[in-house]
């Protein structure tokens, strides 16, 4: 399959740039797989599909501040610096550089404050790998110093808010450079709400990275290669999905951790699974999740858990009617 098989007409005026005032507002795009039919309704709906024995699975990886700005050692000009994964150490790690052109292995960037960085390595598509100085504890540097790394659809700064909005309530375990976004819908209360209608609720942790959201340069589908992202589930939560009648999963990255602990055994590690048509899911049987690009691999996992045609005329639905698309916009619920 070609890669062009899997895009649809984008209004860019209905990617939503603001997350909205009550997380748990959002609308909800029902799409039945067995009776090839939809329903508009709203997030807060989601109780009422649930069942007693149902399991719903919510990634919990917390998103810290990976976006930097530096200049080099020298020269003047601003370069940006998107952190995506550890490299070894806690010290050194791989990134995205823009312009990478102006970035050569062996410059020196200082982000201020103290923080400097080594080029060590040059990468594809503006990688670099990175030797941070000047700072004991990155993370908390970071804290400090770094950006929200909303992604380039999003077409404004970060503000404060951000840091609040772009992380979901039961966010716990740091190391996500982009939002698991179906989490952000859920409020405590819409938690609560899930459990007293019979859903266990339990976590994984798929920490976001670069084989998540990176631009597919593949033309064929067979020919896609992700780069790995550490996931792990704790053993009583696998056990607690085992016994489940439905496993609902709040997420892309819940579904590829889950799979891939179900076609593994292994319960922790790195996964580079793509999902894409003609895949057999072994676990999970529900999908809530949020709109994805055109031509993404989150968008081909959708295709591949509820059907290329159905996903698409699906999609072709939210734009007629306007629903918010991506990261801060809506979701849809696949059952």
């Amino acid at each position: 399959m070609r890669i062009d098989d899997f895009d649809y007409p984008l209004a860019e005026e209905l990617i939503a740039q603001e997350p909205l005032a009550d997380r748990a507002a959002s609308r909800m795009l029902v799409l039945h797989r067995d009776a090839r039919r939809r329903e508009d309704r709203a997030f807060r709906d989601l109780p009422g599909f649930l069942r007693p024995g149902d399991c719903l699975i919510l990634n919990d990886s917390r998103v810290f501040p990976s976006r930097l700005f530096a200049t080099r050692a020298r020269g003047s000009a601003r370069i940006e610096i998107f952190l995506l994964r550890l490299a070894g150490d806690a010290l050194t790690w791989v990134a995205l550089a823009r312009p990478g052109r102006k970035v050569a292995v062996g410059d020196r960037l200082n982000f201020g404050g103290g923080l400097e960085a080594e080029v060590l390595e040059r990468g594809e598509h503006g990688q670099r790998t990175l030797r941070f100085t000047g700072a004991s504890d990155l993370l908390a540097a970071l804290s400090e110093i770094g950006h929200v790394p909303l992604p380039p659809y999003i077409r404004r700064p970060d503000t404060p808010a951000d840091r609040e909005r772009y992380q979901t309530v039961f966010a716990r375990e740091t190391g996500s450079v982009a939002a698991p976004t179906a989490g952000l819908h859920f409020t405590p209360e819409m938690l609560e709400a899930c459990r007293a209608a019979g859903a266990a609720i339990t976590c994984v942790t798929l920490h976001v990275g670069l084989g998540t959201f990176q631009p597919i340069h593949a033309e064929n589908v067979e020919d896609v290669r992700l780069h790995s992202e550490i996931y792990e589930i704790r053993e009583d939560a696998f056990e607690t999905m085992r016994a489940a009648r439905r496993r609902i999963a709040a997420g892309t990255t819940s579904v590829r951790a889950v799979e891939t602990a179900y076609s593994t055994g292994r319960l922790s590690g790195e996964t580079d699974l793509f999902i894409h048509p003609g895949y057999q899911f072994r676990a999970i049987d529900g999908l809530l999740t949020n709109f994805h690009l055109p031509r993404s691999s989150l968008l081909i996992l959708v295709c591949a858990f509820a059907g290329r045609g159905l996903t698409l005329a699906a999609y072709e639905h939210a734009v007629r009617e306007r629903y918010r698309l991506f990261s801060y916009g809506d979701c849809m619920l696949i059952l």
